[in-house]
């Protein structure tokens, strides 16, 4: 029962990243990608550096399906246009 509290606590808790523009959320990531790169970390720490790294690629995931979209609908939009009007 607690466990299930937890979980949606979290879940209604607002995430920090999402905050994120798509290039701060790419250079972070990058920034975590060459710590674990680097080595010298312990296996808490490298776990801690690989979830990190997951939410910063679904925050740039999230960017890129959203930039895709927002073209799809431009070019469908020009699609639909009158002729001359392109």
């Amino acid at each position: 029962m607690a466990e299930q509290q937890e979980q949606q606590d979290a879940a209604a808790a607002p995430n920090p990243d999402d905050a994120l523009g798509y290039e701060h959320a790419r250079d972070a990531l990058l920034d975590v990608v060459r710590q674990l790169e680097n080595g010298g970390t312990s296996l808490e720490e490298s776990l801690a550096l690989w979830e990190r790294g997951e939410q910063l690629a679904k925050v740039c995931q999230r960017w890129l399906d959203g930039a895709r979209a927002r073209l799809d609908a431009a070019l469908a939009a020009e699609e639909g246009a009158p002729p001359g009007e392109k």
